[in-house]
């Protein structure tokens, strides 16, 4: 691993366990085994390094859920699809699920960030608002089902993380289910 990847993985760790403000410029260098100088070195500063991550994987997030999703699906297939890639993505990136999810909405991202996250969420509200105006999903702005959607599904992967709910294949399938009944018409 070259430093500037090994920067990224321990600022990762720290911002997901610490937060932004718990984690020092210094925490990360030593995690990462590097002088704290050469952070500097690919990095402007603190708020610059949790920008380039966020950016990172609200990318990689995006590119999992929405890379060759077939338009023609069935609203509940898609359903399903988008819920299976957001577990598999969980599952194999836990701690970028974290992070992503505490620093959505931090006052240090940039106007970069802010762009990605937007337009991420809109291509989601444009969804269930073609949803909810063919009928599929109940009619409530798309904003609160894309809130309340993506926070059950962060709620049941923390308890599923903390082993506070074990994770089974059914455990995942009535999660879904219990959302899908929760939206659709």
């Amino acid at each position: 691993m070259d430093r500037k990847e090994a920067i990224l993985v321990a600022a990762l760790e720290l911002f997901s366990e610490r937060g932004f403000h718990g984690a020092t410029v210094a925490m990360i260098a030593d995690r990462a085994k590097v002088g704290a100088g050469t952070i500097y070195r690919y990095f402007a500063d603190k708020d610059d390094l949790v920008n380039a991550l966020f950016q990172h994987w609200k990318r990689t997030l995006a590119e999992s859920l929405l890379a060759d999703l077939p338009a023609d699906l069935p609203p509940r297939r898609l359903f399903h699809e988008l819920w299976h890639r957001f577990a598999e993505f969980s599952r194999d990136n836990p701690l970028a699920l974290n992070f992503l999810e505490f620093h959505c909405h931090a006052s240090y991202l940039n106007e970069a960030s802010r762009a990605l996250s937007d337009g991420f969420r809109d291509r989601f509200l444009a969804m269930f608002d073609e949803l909810r105006r063919n009928l599929v999903i109940k009619d409530v702005p798309p904003q609160l089902t894309f809130a309340l959607i993506t926070g059950a599904f962060c709620g049941v992967e923390k308890a599923f993380q903390a082993d506070e709910l074990a994770r089974t294949p059914e455990a995942e399938a009535h999660a879904e289910e219990l959302c899908w009944e929760a939206i659709r018409r």
